[in-house]
């Protein structure tokens, strides 16, 4: 945006009294008024391009009693899966006109909910989509008094009339399915992080799907997501290797299993088949190609959107049902071998 010779930037009244109309007629531009005159339309536009002026959207708000904006809090959002979702809100967002204003917390931190919460609310936000993975993060969000439409991305049940989720436990049961189909009997699961809601309906997805086979089961490895925990677990199992298949809750801990699998001379998937969760993009170039869960994260941040603005087509109605992931099978699974 430009500025005149004192360092001020141009205002809606400098847009008006350039193209000789008052500030109320600039705002009508500015909001689409069907009053305005097409003439007078394009007078306003070729002095707001000229002076390269942009409304604030706080000011607006204020007249208009929209942001235009749609508030996410966020915690753990390095990890793929938030950081995935967080991408396809926005991207539905802007689809629809709406901005995202992203605020991180510390999920360990009771305070930084409340101040995250505080600082969206300011900006007037529309609505609010919390991707926090921490079931204590859920439990606090559902305590409040929110008074702005809200979804949370889990599947805990904790606050089932704002909730929506890739369906996690399905998808651990396809992995693990899979892996039993190819003859897999001694199967072991390494779990994420114990207070997380995916890592926990992954894990009871696994368990379900073993059950539901009449298989045994060891207790799940947790670990933390990395690739370095892959390799550690991956290192101290292979001690006793008294399994064929490893389901890991995600493809960077799957990542460290088949380096450590290599590094003890074996074979991926001719001594060992490993399955990873969310197919994140280099996945189909690990050595080899890793066989894991793929979840629909575009259609996730469209489903969130329509939930919180109502559906794009007003024929439609936004769906709240759990998004079904898919199984991606590639190199790193195979028939299973006498141990």
């Amino acid at each position: 945006m430009s500025e005149d010779a004192s360092g001020r930037r141009p205002s809606i009244r400098d847009v008006a009294r350039l193209a000789d109309v008052s500030h109320q007629t600039v705002s009508r531009v500015l909001n689409n008024h069907p009053s305005i005159r097409p003439e007078t339309r394009a007078r306003v536009l070729e002095v707001m391009a000229r002076l390269q002026y942009s409304p604030n959207r706080a000011a607006r708000a204020l007249v208009t009693a929209r942001s235009q904006t749609i508030g996410i809090l966020a915690a753990s959002s390095t990890q793929y899966g938030p950081a995935s979702s967080i991408a396809a809100i926005e991207a539905a967002a802007r689809a629809r006109g709406y901005w995202v204003s992203t605020v991180n917390i510390d999920a360990r931190q009771p305070d930084s909910i409340a101040q995250g919460l505080r600082h969206l609310t300011a900006q007037s936000i529309e609505g609010l989509v919390v991707i926090a993975p921490q079931v204590r993060v859920i439990r606090a969000i559902a305590a409040q008094q929110l008074d702005v439409p809200y979804v949370t991305l889990q599947s805990t049940g904790l606050d089932p009339g704002h909730a929506l989720s890739v369906d996690q436990i399905a998808g651990a049961r396809l992995a693990t399915r899979h892996l039993i189909e190819l003859g897999h009997r001694e199967i072991y699961h390494l779990a994420g992080p114990q207070d997380w809601v995916e890592a926990e309906a992954r894990m009871r997805g696994f368990l379900e799907e073993m059950s539901a086979q009449d298989l045994p089961t060891t207790a799940p490895i947790l670990g933390d997501w990395t690739a370095d925990f892959g390799y550690y677990a991956g290192r101290e199992l292979l001690r006793v290797r008294d399994f064929t298949a490893i389901f890991s809750s995600n493809d960077q801990m799957a990542l460290g299993l088949l380096h450590a699998v290599r590094d003890a001379g074996l074979d991926v998937p001719g001594d060992i088949s490993i399955v990873g969760f969310d197919d994140i993009p280099e996945a189909a170039h690990f050595a080899p190609p890793l066989t894991t869960v793929r979840q629909d994260f575009g259609e996730l941040g469209r489903r969130c959107v329509d939930l919180l603005l109502g559906a794009a087509d007003p024929a439609a109605e936004p769906v709240s049902a759990a998004i079904e992931p898919e199984l991606i099978v590639r190199a790193s699974t195979g028939r299973a071998v006498a141990l």
